[in-house]
């Protein structure tokens, strides 16, 4: 049986230099703490908060983020992918995460609030029903993606080919048209 901690609060913790306990972590908070290329492998993490961490570049091979909260993050070069699936639950407001992946995920109404995504991979990603708030994903790669129902009306700089991907009844603004005619190669006055 795994240690599990609960209602805990982890503020201004270097664990780039020593790791985090192995073990669950339930309703837990994590302030100001640098997890850059840790190892997270195999931790439990349950209704729990990261605020101001950087998490860049971690491992998380098979680590369980089940209703999991990023605000103010560093996230670079994550493999959410690499996370346990069963019941994977985020939510990221505020957050860098440049070339991160989620490749072949299913996070059916995940919400991205203020966030860069910039080269982030979504492919063959579900992300039905979610939302991208004011997000920038200059280069994010979308292909065989299910985007059913995805608000990316205040989103920018994306280039989605909807030959490819699945986007019935997908929400976007007037402006952001053109990210979907980008294969195209046409100018538009």
């Amino acid at each position: 049986m795994k240690d599990i901690t609960e209602n805990k609060v982890f503020k201004n913790i270097d664990y780039s230099k020593k790791s985090l306990t192995r073990g669950a972590y339930d309703n837990c908070t994590f302030v100001g703490c640098d997890f850059s290329d840790s190892d997270l492998s195999d931790i439990v993490f349950v209704e729990c908060a990261f605020d101001n961490c950087n998490i860049s570049m971690a491992k998380m091979s098979n680590t369980a983020l089940k209703d999991v909260k990023f605000s103010n993050c560093k996230l670079l070069g994550l493999n959410f992918n690499d996370c346990n699936g069963f019941l994977l639950s985020l939510e990221f407001e505020e957050c860098q995460l440049n070339l991160a992946s989620f490749y072949k995920l299913k996070i059916k109404g995940t919400s991205f609030k203020n966030c860069n995504l910039n080269e982030s991979d979504f492919t063959e990603t579900d992300l039905t029903a979610s939302t991208f708030t004011n997000c920038d994903l200059n280069r994010a790669i979308f292909g065989n993606t299910n985007l059913e129902k995805v608000d990316f009306r205040t989103s920018h700089n994306y280039s989605i080919d909807p030959e490819i991907n699945r986007m019935k009844k997908a929400k976007f603004s007037k402006d952001g048209i053109l990210g979907l005619l980008d294969k195209y190669d046409i100018v538009v006055e």
